[in-house]
């Protein structure tokens, strides 16, 4: 799995820094942004740069070294983080296709978001943990 610091947010695959270095060539620099809704719609929508903006009331969860020259940063509203703090989210990729517009669509494979507890050492280390 490819790691861009010892405790993060988030994290990708090495299937999916295969497919965002791909899709790179293809689109230009890439960013990624953990829609809120449900089902396909809480997937991980991957965009150029510029054609999603963020705002105010996104979080930048961290930012993901694929192996090119800039790192794909990954965004998140912050009332949907308010419930996922205390997840760390892996980026991944399968077969299929998923809805909306991100830019793996045409590809046949779709990212999707894995999640598991954070243990103490990173509750501690983003200020999490409780007394």
């Amino acid at each position: 799995m490819v790691s861009t610091q010892v405790h993060q947010r988030v994290a990708v695959t090495d299937a999916a820094a295969s497919l965002v270095r791909d899709l790179t060539t293809k689109h230009g620099a890439l960013m990624f942004h953990q829609s809120g809704g449900c089902c396909d719609g809480s997937a991980p929508m991957c965009y150029p740069i510029g054609m999603f903006t963020t705002g105010p009331s996104d979080v930048l969860l961290g930012s993901m070294n694929v192996g090119l020259d800039d790192l794909v940063e990954i965004y998140m509203s912050e009332s949907q983080f308010e419930y996922w703090k205390y997840t760390h989210l892996t980026i991944d990729v399968v077969a299929g296709r998923g809805a909306g517009f991100s830019v793996e669509g045409p590809t046949g494979m779709r990212f999707l978001t894995r999640s598991r507890m954070r243990d103490q050492a990173e509750l501690e280390h983003f200020g999490l943990a409780s007394a």
